[in-house]
């Protein structure tokens, strides 16, 4: 399973379920019924965003599916962004691998 974290914003739809209904995000996601995703952890935010969510799917095609659906039945807009744990990161720096090097190694080249 990898893991995702959707920005959520409301339509003018969503915000009146919402008001009726402040479950509506979690409620829909069991109604969906999905195998393969899963909302971890929902937080309401300040910002250009309303929502965002920690999703774990099998798959990005299980998120991307999971997203559109969630979208058109609670009346919301997704972003979908895959999470990458940091210490994958950081296993491939250990590794040497030139093409993902950290930026202390590379903010030095050049200088003289």
């Amino acid at each position: 399973m990898s893991t995702y974290i959707l920005r959520i914003t409301t339509t003018e739809e969503g915000r009146r379920r919402i008001l009726e209904d402040s479950d509506v995000i979690l409620r829909t996601e069991t109604e969906m019924g999905f195998a393969d995703a899963q909302i971890l952890g929902l937080y309401a935010v300040l910002g250009d965003i309303d929502f965002v969510a920690i999703l774990e799917a099998e798959d990005n095609a299980a998120a991307a599916r999971f997203a559109l659906e969630l979208g058109v039945r609670a009346g919301l807009r997704t972003t979908t962004l895959p999470a990458i744990p940091i210490a994958r990161l950081e296993d491939t720096a250990e590794h040497g691998n030139p093409q993902e090097r950290s930026v202390s190694n590379v903010s030095g080249a050049g200088s003289s």
